[in-house]
């Protein structure tokens, strides 16, 4: 075992700075956007972007990209962090929240209904005075 330990330690130091990264990274990012999560987040049937009438086409749509590759990039650090130290599940409903995809809110609101993730978001919540999400209908 220990051979291959010096045989692929090339490998193993960037991945485990890429690992420790993004849980400090999921640390700092999630309990952010829960906590800005209008408390009836969940609840409606569908969802409009809140920034199409103020925003300059052009920047809207540098803002979408932007948006969207953040999101791509939590969705993967989460998929790992399932299998590593970190906050998976939440990383992925962040990830998936900056997405933009057919069936976006149907996938959060299925994500949220799984066992102990909105628990473990109102809990977050309550501990800086904010009010629990609303679970979705």
């Amino acid at each position: 075992m220990l051979q291959w330990f010096h045989s692929n330690g090339d490998w193993l130091i960037p991945l485990a700075i890429v690992s420790v990264g993004s849980l400090l990274v999921t640390l700092v990012t999630v309990p952010v956007v829960v906590l800005r999560l209008p408390r009836d987040y969940f609840c409606h049937d569908r969802r409009e972007p809140s920034y199409r009438g103020w925003l300059h086409p052009a920047v809207g749509l540098v803002l979408v990209i932007l948006k969207n590759a953040v999101g791509a990039v939590l969705v993967a650090v989460g998929v790992v962090m399932i299998f590593t130290p970190g906050q998976g599940l939440l990383a992925i409903l962040l990830g998936a929240m900056l997405l933009n995809f057919p069936g976006k809110y149907r996938f959060e609101r299925w994500l949220v209904r799984q066992n102990g993730l909105l628990p473990a978001m109102n809990w977050l919540r309550s501990r800086y005075g904010r009010p629990p999400l609303d679970p979705p209908a």
